[in-house]
């Protein structure tokens, strides 16, 4: 007796859970010992080690969607050392990182300090320094979770997401794709597919302590780049070139560039989430003052129904990376 496969769809319309509780606490073992902050004086404080992660951590699919599914406790130990060789160490516990506070913003993180050196002026500062500054960095680290999770194990959950074009650059919009592509009934299937994706625009504003030259050379030079966004970036910062940000979890291609004024880029999610084939474009807006940087974040053609995780995406990787790097942010 034959069987017939469900269609896509069908398949993936019924709830389904991966517990990933192993390799989520190989991601924070792994990523929160990357952190590393510095003071205006030259010390640096960071992430030692992961004592512990307790908790649950998986990745569902219902009606064709995934949700990541969290709430761990992470203890961790932080060590700082002042320019003249002064060192201190702590311990750090937060007791709740989970997709409630990272995703949907129902609460914010609670952070439980302790300082295991010797109390002194220097220690104190030091510790001053890794109150004041690491939690930014940790939240940038907290974002990227969530994202990563959905693209090392969406596949095993979602039938049919083993497509080559999962791992591959976004297409470019329909109106600009070359006519002698390699693949023309599948560059239309692309652009038709496009058509029918009903989409919006989200925007996110922040004001930073930079200079507008320093912030376009931050978001398109390729050296610079992983300074913030904690990841390889691949940018030649020229029109019609191909970019890859936060290690190829975002791809696109630059529009047009004007030097500490605009920048104008494709950009696609590379997420099982994310439609096939689709890709937004985002246009960010420089405008400086006296003695700080307005950015706006404008992406338009964001799918009907990512709204707010796409707004979190900007938030989380663009905003708070700058903050990890001390540039700080204006109300």
């Amino acid at each position: 007796m034959s069987v017939t496969p469900m269609a896509y769809s069908t398949a993936n319309w019924h709830w389904k859970n991966k517990t990933v509780t192993p390799w989520a606490k190989e991601w924070f073992e792994r990523e929160l010992a990357t952190i590393q902050v510095e003071g205006s004086d030259g010390a640096v404080v960071s992430v030692e080690h992961v004592v512990s992660v307790d908790g649950d951590v998986e990745l569902g699919r219902r009606k064709s969607k995934l949700i990541t599914i969290y709430d761990c406790k992470v203890v961790l130990q932080w060590k700082g050392r002042t320019p003249d060789g002064t060192e201190a160490t702590g311990k750090l516990t937060i007791p709740e990182v989970s997709h409630e506070i990272t995703l949907d913003g129902l609460s914010d993180y609670v952070y439980q300090w302790s300082l295991t050196s010797e109390s002194s002026p220097e220690t104190t500062a030091l510790f001053a320094l890794a109150k004041d500054k690491l939690p930014i960095a940790l939240e940038t680290k907290f974002a990227a979770f969530p994202v990563d999770l959905i693209d090392t194990h969406g596949k095993d959950i979602i039938v049919g997401s083993n497509e080559p074009s999962r791992t591959s650059s976004p297409a470019p919009p329909s109106a600009s794709a070359p006519a002698s592509s390699g693949a023309p009934g599948r560059a239309k299937k692309l652009a038709a597919s496009s058509q029918r994706i009903n989409t919006s625009t989200v925007e996110v504003e922040a004001t930073f302590h930079a200079s507008a030259d320093d912030l376009f050379s931050l978001l398109t030079d390729e050296k610079r780049i992983p300074t913030w966004s904690r990841a390889p970036a691949k940018s030649a910062a020229a029109p019609d070139t191909e970019y890859e940000l936060f290690g190829g979890g975002v791809r696109g291609k630059y529009v047009s560039l004007t030097p500490s004024k605009e920048i104008k880029q494709t950009w696609a999610l590379q997420s099982p989430t994310w439609p096939e084939g689709h890709a937004a474009t985002l246009t960010t807006v420089l405008e400086q003052s006296t003695d700080s940087t307005k950015v706006t974040f404008t992406l338009d053609g964001v799918p009907t129904g990512m709204e707010d995780e796409t707004r979190r995406n900007l938030e989380g990787y663009y905003v708070l990376g700058f903050k990890s790097i001390g540039l700080g942010t204006m109300l």
